[in-house]
């Protein structure tokens, strides 16, 4: 089956599936194709299922909104505090200057990141709305690495399926498929607003999933894992599917 017929018989298929029972069948396309997320196996699966492959096919490329400074919310919303361990408020104190990344797993050079070295790569700018499940959002500037390039630094295996990203605050956690990880919107941001990145918004590194819902845009980056599976990780596929949220946000 060439391509554009395997992708309009998935789709339509896809499709067809959205009632109840045809989830069923949404199911087995998925599962075909490799489009099955990880929390596919959960009270909710089929649907996140069907959610996931459809957003897949039909929005690979897709961007999310870019807005105007002009248009950047005169006050945003930041949901947490920073992070009350010991540890960060060191980090804090001496200005981030230690701060590291470390990027490990599926990758041929596992490297270990300063802020020096993240500052020194090609750093993108980007107006994009941050948008929570809770029924908030804010348009803001976000300033960064784009995550593709530190990728080609450490080569991602082409076996690699998920990046797990792991956060100072309570071992706080998230995994994106690939599609997201090496999307050229997807940022390691490190500014704000033509400034640095406030500690409230996740100072002073940030992952920015910016087609996810915000709490794919985890704060206080400190690792990247890249895996073919979730398996073994450390139970649902990151912290906020441990509260029933959704694994795939896609808006």
């Amino acid at each position: 089956m060439n391509p554009v017929t395997r992708r309009k018989f998935m789709t339509g298929g896809l499709v067809a599936a959205g009632g109840v029972a045809g989830l069923a069948v949404a199911d087995r396309l998925a599962k075909r194709y490799g489009l099955l997320p990880p929390d596919s196996g959960e009270l909710y699966g089929a649907g996140a299922t069907l959610t996931y492959a459809a957003q897949r096919l039909l929005t690979t490329h897709s961007l999310a909104r870019e807005f105007a400074k002009s248009q950047i919310s005169e006050k945003p919303f930041a949901n947490a505090v920073a992070p009350g361990n010991v540890e960060f408020k060191q980090h804090e104190a001496a200005g981030f200057a230690d701060w590291k990344l470390t990027v490990e797993g599926m990758v041929a050079r596992p490297t270990v990141f300063s802020m020096s070295d993240l500052k020194a790569m090609p750093v993108k700018s980007q107006v994009t709305e941050i948008a929570c499940e809770e029924g908030w959002s804010y348009v803001a500037e976000w300033m960064g690495t784009p995550l593709a390039g530190v990728l080609n630094e450490v080569g991602v295996l082409p076996e690699a399926r998920y990046m797990v990203y792991w956060s100072m605050d309570k071992n706080w956690w998230d995994s994106v498929d690939m599609g997201d990880a090496l999307h050229p919107q997807t940022l390691l941001a490190m500014g704000m607003n033509d400034g640095a990145l406030p500690v409230p918004f996740g100072g002073p590194l940030r992952l920015r999933v910016s087609r996810q819902l915000g709490y794919k845009s985890v704060k206080y980056i400190t690792r990247l894992t890249f895996t073919d599976t979730m398996r073994g990780v450390g139970g649902p596929p990151g912290k906020m599917p441990e509260y029933s949220y959704s694994w795939f946000a896609g808006i």
